[in-house]
């Protein structure tokens, strides 16, 4: 069945993002950007391999603005769309004039979540909607009783500081663990959210 889940990486601390909205901290992790091959050519397992795998299987994308516009610095997408990966229907959550990356299938919203959820439902159709960020964002889908699944990559580091993974008070009888297992540095973690 269907389902809408929020997949991020985060810090031990609980940060999505640095205080400057950077994932620099991200990147120094190993595993946490695609790697060269190994020694004589083999492949070299990756976080990023689990990843891969969990878009197959999503078939609607929504983020917030400081997602959207992070990805559009990082990237450079407006002047080099090839770099815009998402072949899925995205949604972006913003009170401002953003860009549209050239090309991609991308819708501007604000307002109510629930109302895009439907449009998301019905564009995945069988396959899963996935909220990219930010945390509150994700916390509104929470609060509608939409937010179906949390999974999240924990990384070894600790900010301090920073955006956080979901700005919200949800207390253990509101998930269930159904992962938790060892990736490269990384540790995974996926819990089934209790409506």
């Amino acid at each position: 069945m269907a389902k809408t889940v929020y997949n991020t990486a985060t810090t031990v601390d609980g940060f999505i993002a640095d205080p400057d909205n950077s994932l620099e901290w991200l990147f120094t992790v190993p595993g946490g950007l695609p790697e060269e091959p190994g020694p004589e050519g083999e492949a070299v397992e990756t976080p990023l391999d689990e990843f891969a795998e969990f878009m197959k299987g999503v078939g609607a994308i929504c983020m917030g603005s400081t997602t959207y516009q992070w990805i559009l610095d990082y990237e450079n997408a407006i002047e080099h769309p090839e770099k815009w990966v998402y072949e899925q229907p995205t949604w972006v959550f913003t009170s401002r004039d953003l860009p549209a990356v050239p090309g991609a299938d991308l819708k501007f919203a604000s307002g109510d979540v629930a109302a895009v959820h439907g449009e998301m439902v019905a564009a995945a159709g069988d396959k899963d909607r996935w909220i990219v960020g930010g945390g509150d964002l994700v916390g509104q889908f929470f609060d509608a009783g939409l937010l179906d699944e949390i999974r999240v990559s924990l990384a070894p580091v600790f900010l301090g500081a920073g955006a956080p993974l979901l700005p919200r008070r949800i207390l253990s009888d509101r998930l269930e663990l159904i992962e938790a297992k060892p990736s490269g540095q990384f540790a995974t973690l996926a819990y089934r959210v209790k409506n």
